[in-house]
């Protein structure tokens, strides 16, 4: 029986099977089949990325003109209170396994990444939420009335940074009222949509309460915004953003180099073969986690996440079919096809011969419960000697 996980690193072969039927729930979207009118291309749709802010220098990666180019040069680069020269002149490669590591640990600030991967959800609720008010407001009606005229249909996944830290990728799109099958009002453009992102991700915020010697602190989307039209011929066709979407959809925090089940908080995470930089911000969301204050962020049980507890590809009710549909179409395949699981079918003129038929009766006490069983019950065992 397959698995079904997602993950790749878990199982290949079914987080395959996963990422097409993501591909196919996400394209669908975009250019229509699977229940979805082809119409809906014409609708203003826009790929988007949220990124998160700063939380200290680290070892990156540039390229110009296919080039690497210096990490971190500084002419006058400052010491930092812990002696490090806060400046890499190194032209790292892609694959460099310092890539996402902080130049200076000590500095870098591993409380804040945790936060804001516990809370990157609850900011894509507000974002969403926001971009919904803005175009109520744009369309000169109260947020109540905006499902009556207008649908904000969305699918998104979340992908690590070798910094630890997650982002979303967005497809976003603007239906008529039910879903895909209507156009938009005409006043739901593409640039609102484009100017209603941009409002959202500078606006929308969330409050981490104040626990021990720690003030309240608020987290809020990086500068870093890329807003992309999405084109049937262009750089950024349905097939490219389908198949971007849909090969993060099987990835999680395995470019960090953590792990990709939980861990126990009495787990010694010497044992394991982690990065330093991973193990400091599991480290840390085990430590937050017995704070009374950030209890409901279940830090320790998705410590292995670096906090993020979010679904990782998620879309909204109508933006498309489901994957249940898709796995349900598939069985239905496989059981009507001509030829299945290598067998071939059986025709009218066939003659099927039973040759003897085999029943369940029931499984018996292994070794160690039939000398238990002996015990308390004053049986003999095998009929050979008393107990």
């Amino acid at each position: 029986m397959p698995c079904k996980t997602r993950r790749a690193s878990r199982c290949p072969t079914c987080a395959e099977t996963y990422r097409a039927d993501t591909y196919h729930l996400i394209r669908a979207g975009l250019v229509g089949g699977k229940g979805v009118p082809e119409t809906v291309a014409t609708h203003p749709t826009l790929f988007i990325t949220l990124t998160a802010p700063s939380f200290g220098a680290v070892h990156t990666h540039h390229e110009r003109n296919g080039k690497p180019q210096p990490c971190h040069p500084r002419r006058n680069a400052r010491t930092c209170p812990h002696g490090m020269v806060m400046s890499c002149t190194a032209r790292h490669s892609k694959n460099d396994p310092r890539l996402g590591e902080p130049l200076c640990p000590d500095c870098y600030d591993y409380t804040g990444t945790v936060l804001f991967n516990a809370l990157a959800p609850l900011l894509w609720k507000r974002f969403a939420d926001s971009v919904r008010r803005h175009l109520a407001k744009q369309g000169g009606l109260p947020l109540k009335d905006l499902r009556h005229h207008l649908t904000l249909s969305f699918a998104k996944v979340a992908e690590y940074q070798r910094r630890g830290v997650v982002h979303f990728h967005a497809v976003i799109r603007l239906d008529g009222p039910g879903g895909p099958t209507a156009p938009p009002p005409p006043w739901a453009t593409q640039e609102a949509l484009t100017e209603a992102i941009n409002h959202a991700a500078k606006a929308v915020t969330a409050k981490v309460p104040a626990y021990a010697d720690h003030p309240e602190r608020t987290l809020r989307w990086g500068d870093q915004l890329d807003i992309r039209p999405i084109t049937m011929n262009g750089d950024l066709t349905d097939q490219t953003v389908a198949g971007y979407i849909a090969k993060y959809a099987t990835k999680a925090a395995e470019c960090v180099g953590t792990l990709d089940h939980r861990i126990n908080p009495l787990d010694n995470l010497e044992t394991y073969n982690l990065r330093a930089h991973a193990r400091r911000l599991i480290t840390t969301c085990l430590q937050l986690s017995k704070e009374p204050a950030l209890a409901d962020l279940r830090l320790a049980d998705w410590a292995h996440m670096l906090g993020f507890r979010g679904h990782f590809s998620t879309r909204s009710r109508h933006y498309s079919t489901t994957l249940g549909d898709i796995r349900a179409d598939r069985e239905h395949h496989a059981r009507t096809e001509d030829i299945t699981t290598g067998r071939l079918p059986l025709f009218d003129d066939d003659t099927v011969l039973v040759i003897a038929e085999w029943h369940y009766a029931g499984k018996g006490h292994p070794p160690g419960d039939q000398l238990l069983t002996a015990a308390l019950t004053g049986t003999r065992l095998g009929g050979a000697h008393d107990l």
